[in-house]
């Protein structure tokens, strides 16, 4: 446990700076309304940086955003990048938490450009960029998505010490070894039957840890936590337009450094 507090410390800074030193940036700004019906009030922008990874996709795969970023009541955001290309989304979770992939009702902007390719916003040093009004958050329903054939996925299912099935478990997926950082995918939360399916944008081996929280910082007591392989992590690897299943992921609850508790 005392290993996987150390590795869990250094974990998720994605709502941190990605370095100390100084860096060239710009501003993004914008307006996310809700279609027919106002402003997004209290939803989040998330924010893609090209170099960092895929673009997002609304059908393929759940991208972790480099930065999410809160609407004002107005709907709007002004978010200080460093240089370079990005993509857009942002969603308002009914339940005001979840921040990860949309759930039914969620209302949701998805990235949208021609031909179905994400639309690039390019962030310059010392300038503004305002992106204007986009009008298009709607509910999201599942049965209106859909999910593209010959996705790539890893699917499985979260069991705790009693091999018993999870439930709210989120599975993510690194390229490192090392699971240090911003993981690049992330799956929806696992129901009653502990099941998941972790879908990436190319075949590849990846490297999966769970958590029960999507966000920043060390494990809170009586979080979800682990990761396939463990005590030494395992990569996962999968073909293009593939999928690996009955991929299962032993966790535990964390109960505070130095404090030893299995799953009940």
């Amino acid at each position: 446990m005392k290993f996987l507090f150390a590795i869990f410390s250094a974990l998720f800074l994605m709502f941190s700076s990605a370095s100390a030193q100084e860096v060239k940036k710009g501003t993004l700004t914008g307006q996310i309304m809700i279609k027919g019906n106002g402003p997004m009030a209290g939803g989040k922008v998330f924010v893609f940086n090209d170099s960092s990874g895929p673009p997002p996709s609304r059908d393929k795969y759940w991208r972790v955003p480099d930065n999410i970023v809160r609407l004002d009541a107005e709907g709007r955001f002004s978010v200080d990048l460093p240089v370079g290309k990005y993509y857009l989304g942002a969603k308002k979770a009914m339940d005001g938490k979840d921040i990860g992939p949309p759930q039914e009702g969620d209302l949701f902007y998805a990235f949208s450009g021609e031909k179905g390719i994400p639309k690039v916003y390019n962030v310059e040093e010392g300038k503004k960029t305002d992106v204007g009004v986009i009008a298009e958050a709607t509910p999201f329903r599942r049965e209106l998505v859909k999910f593209s054939d010959g996705i790539t996925a890893i699917e499985g299912v979260i069991i705790d010490d009693e091999n018993k099935p999870v439930q709210g478990a989120l599975v993510f997926a690194y390229v490192a070894s090392s699971m240090v950082g911003r993981p690049l995918f992330a799956s929806e939360r696992t129901g009653a039957d502990g099941r998941y399916i972790l879908r990436v944008h190319e075949g590849g081996s990846y490297y999966l840890r769970v958590r029960s929280l999507y966000g920043g910082g060390p494990p809170a007591s009586g979080e979800i936590m682990g990761a396939y392989g463990m005590p030494e992590p395992v990569a996962v690897t999968v073909k293009s337009g593939e999928k690996v299943k009955d991929i299962t992921i032993k966790v535990k609850r964390f109960a505070g450094r130095g404090v030893k508790s299995p799953v009940k």
